[in-house]
């Protein structure tokens, strides 16, 4: 039998560590974390990691596990996650990075990470049905109805794939077949109350001092990509003023809440669950409820 996943996913502030802790403490089973930023060590108050003592509460995985100079890719994500999982029957994956969730649960294969600069330099001579023949001389298993011989920027990643891997760009694309079985839930606030919620914690990791965590960061090289670090650079740079900064993340914020929706909605088959922030007992055992009846 294969190992079986819960995931709870959603937007910020929606309550998904505590709800992803009730459950793991439910069903006796640990966390990994499914989060972008809280792979790292230097970034903990704009990343809104799970407090030392929710950490001890239930064991996490792949929280502060590279420094911020470190690179880390969905691609290591799903060989870190995936080894985990295969050591349990069931694990929980808490958080909002969609691209990871889906890479850990589905075969998901990536193609080489780096690609050449002068790649295309050496076919320019080639008019696209000049390209796009070479292709397919060099691919016998290409699928003409996937990759459109005007789409010369697609050929050419083809054929930079074939090169690099022996492999055909086809053989990269099962993102629809599940590796485990899996429960998504996902978690929601009616839009008004999230974007409230939003505000909220946004105001909260000021006053925690999260000016301070990404000016010292800044002082030492690392200018973070992340919702809630890249706004202040301007604000840094005397472009802006920090109220400014700070409704940039608040928007971003209620942006990528936007997004996360989109994803679960079309990308993976998702559970949603519209949180009760008032009384989260029952949300949870509406959820426990249904994830029951699932591993049964």
């Amino acid at each position: 039998m294969r190992p079986k996943v819960i995931a709870v996913v959603g937007p910020t502030s929606v309550g998904k560590t505590k709800i992803s802790i009730e459950l793991a403490k439910y069903y006796n089973i640990e966390i990994i974390s499914g989060d972008s930023v809280a792979i790292y060590k230097e970034l903990n108050i704009g990343s809104a990691k799970p407090s030392l003592d929710d950490q001890k509460e239930v064991k996490h995985h792949l929280i502060d596990i590279r420094s911020a100079k470190e690179s880390y890719s969905a691609a290591d994500f799903q060989k870190d996650a995936r080894k985990i999982i295969n050591q349990n029957q069931l694990t929980l994956i808490c958080g909002g990075t969609g691209l990871y969730i889906q890479a850990a649960l589905f075969q998901y294969e990536f193609e080489q990470d780096m690609r050449s600069t002068n790649f295309a330099t050496r076919y320019e001579s080639l008019n696209n049905q000049e390209l796009y023949d070479l292709l397919k001389k060099k691919d016998p298993n290409l699928d003409e109805n996937k990759i459109h011989m005007n789409n010369r920027k697609r050929v050419l990643r083809a054929l930079e794939v074939l090169e690099q891997t022996g492999k055909s760009i086809h053989s990269f694309n099962h993102k629809n077949e599940p590796v485990y079985d899996y429960f998504i839930v996902y978690l929601n606030l009616e839009r008004n109350l999230l974007y409230s919620q939003i505000n909220k914690r946004v105001d909260q990791m000021i006053e925690n001092g999260l000016l301070e965590e990404v000016q010292n960061l800044y002082k030492k090289g690392i200018y973070p990509s992340g919702i809630g670090y890249k706004e202040f650079l301007p604000y840094f740079q005397n472009e802006i003023d920090l109220n400014t900064a700070i409704e940039q993340v608040k928007k971003n914020t209620r942006h990528l809440a936007k997004r996360q929706e989109t994803w679960f909605k079309n990308q993976m088959q998702s559970h949603f669950y519209l949180v009760d922030i008032n009384n989260l007992d029952n949300t949870i055992e509406t959820i426990k409820k249904d994830i029951n009846e699932w591993l049964e």
